[in-house]
């Protein structure tokens, strides 16, 4: 999986590609909590149009990115999502915390 993060004046975006499964999970979250850290954003994009493939592990990450953006007093949304990740974010229910478009 690859990752790509933009900042721009406290504005993060991360942009995911691949498949997000419980393989890839670990060194994912350790690297988008450096991320954070460091940027200390005001706003989190995830932009997810790269995702070909999301397991519950996606939503583990998202949940954790909201948990994170709320400590800071930050919003977080996600963006670019594809039919089979849209279901598996659609079906926990996680629109109830933040936009999923």
């Amino acid at each position: 999986m690859a990752v790509a993060y933009t900042t721009q004046n406290r504005h993060l975006t991360v942009a995911l590609s691949g498949e997000i499964d419980h393989h890839r999970v670990r060194g994912l979250l350790e690297d988008m909590d450096r991320e954070l850290d460091e940027v200390l954003p005001h706003t989190l994009v995830v932009d997810c149009t790269g995702v070909t493939f999301m397991d519950s592990s996606g939503i583990a990450i998202l949940l954790r990115l909201w948990k994170r953006m709320e400590a800071l007093g930050g919003t977080i949304r996600v963006t670019g999502l594809r039919e089979q990740p849209a279901r598996v974010l659609g079906a926990a229910g996680l629109q109830r915390l933040f936009p999923l478009d």
